[in-house]
């Protein structure tokens, strides 16, 4: 049985030539679904939980032509790829609400690094105890879903020496998450957290996964993956969750691929030594993504970013095949092959390229995919 699932995803506003503009506040007053981030400059829209990918990948393209449509009534202004302010704009915040006092001590605290564009993706899972399985699995490999997604190289115009500038540079909040051990844990953690003030609500856990639900940390009902850049090819970020719900099916089948139980480092500090062994993978991640040498989290051997991923892919596809998925998965293989999105810039950019015309070919080939999407598919599915 599939499991239900669903994006989040963050954009930037913009120019044809690649310059961002702030146009949430306009967004958000006049267009149902999107909602406004503490800066003006990218909003947010969120696809409904679905089972079936057919309807998922429609649930991604449709709110995107809408907004399109919109931003001509504006005037010249498109839709921009990519996790970071690429071609300028990080040195000020551009405030959506400045009546907000969140949205202030946002800017306050942390800046214009927060001002990024990223993909969460959701999975319901609703029993709390197989949650936190899956968020434990999710946490150790969420390196790996970075290396498929890394889609920020260029801060200011330059080349920053990461593949994801967004996650390399993202206040990560509280600085020490550990893996939770249970529902309970998860709970108890939380209420310490408000307390002392290292998260301001319970929405302030800005780490690469988190449980999540309408009363958190009490009634959860899904797994949260937070460490995504902006995937704009709607096909390679269904790939993507096919993997993530590959791995969580695998895991529904057989729990002991927890790794509080199938790792082989010492029993005594494990829950310690993964949390230490994944941070310094998310980091390695943040400069090569998939090129980046890892520790792998069941028995601390090193190996690549993307020789990890072809190592779990075929036990992932088999549990894909088996549910019905196989072929959103496939595309896995693609972005292997062809670098993610900051690998195949940062090659045209070596190339002589400047950021700006990098940036201006990923806005036009973006554009032009999600009307060839609009049309061959999902038309098909509405006739």
């Amino acid at each position: 049985m599939l499991l239900s699932k669903g994006f989040e995803i963050e954009m930037y506003t913009g120019t044809p030539q690649g310059d961002v503009v702030g146009l949430s506040d306009q967004i958000v007053a006049s267009l149902d679904g999107f909602v406004r981030e503490p800066d003006n400059r990218n909003v947010e829209y969120t696809t409904a939980p679905l089972y079936g990918y057919d309807r998922l990948l429609c649930a991604l393209v449709r709110p995107r032509q809408q907004l399109r449509e919109y931003l001509k009534r504006l005037g010249d202004y498109t839709l921009i790829p990519g996790s970071t302010l690429s071609l300028g704009g990080s040195d000020r915040f551009q405030r959506s609400d400045p009546n907000n006092p969140y949205h202030t001590y946002i800017e306050q605290t942390y800046g214009t690094k927060v001002v990024t564009a990223s993909v969460h993706i959701n999975v319901g899972i609703s029993d709390p105890e197989m949650l936190m399985r899956a968020c434990r699995l999710v946490r150790v490999e969420a390196p790996l879903y970075l290396a498929l997604s890394a889609s920020s190289p260029f801060l200011d115009g330059q080349p920053t020496g990461y593949h994801s500038t967004r996650w390399g540079l993202f206040p990560k909040t509280p600085t020490n998450v550990p893996l939770f051990e249970s529902h309970t844990h998860f709970i108890k953690w939380t209420e310490e957290q408000l307390a002392a003030g290292t998260m301001r609500n319970v929405r302030h856990l800005w780490s690469s996964v988190r449980p999540n639900g309408n009363h958190r940390p009490y009634d959860l009902n899904r797994v949260e993956l937070r460490i995504c850049d902006l995937v704009v090819d709607p096909i390679a970020l269904l790939s993507i969750m096919a993997l993530l719900e590959a791995r969580l099916t695998q895991l529904l089948d057989d729990p002991s691929i927890d790794p509080l139980e199938s790792s082989t480092l010492p029993a005594s500090q494990r829950a310690a030594d993964l949390v230490a062994l994944t941070d310094a993978n998310e980091s390695a991640v943040a400069q090569l993504s998939l090129d980046a040498e890892l520790r792998h989290w069941q028995d601390g051997r090193k190996i690549l970013a993307r020789d990890w991923i072809e190592e779990i892919y075929p036990e992932a596809w088999a549990a894909a095949k088996k549910h019905g998925f196989s072929c959103f998965l496939s595309p896995v293989k693609k972005i292997l092959r062809q670098g993610n999105t900051a690998q195949q810039w940062l090659k045209l950019y070596e190339e002589d390229l400047s950021g700006r015309s990098v940036i201006v070919q990923a806005i036009q080939a973006m554009a032009e995919q999600e009307r060839e999407l609009e049309d061959k598919l999902c038309q098909q599915l509405a006739a």
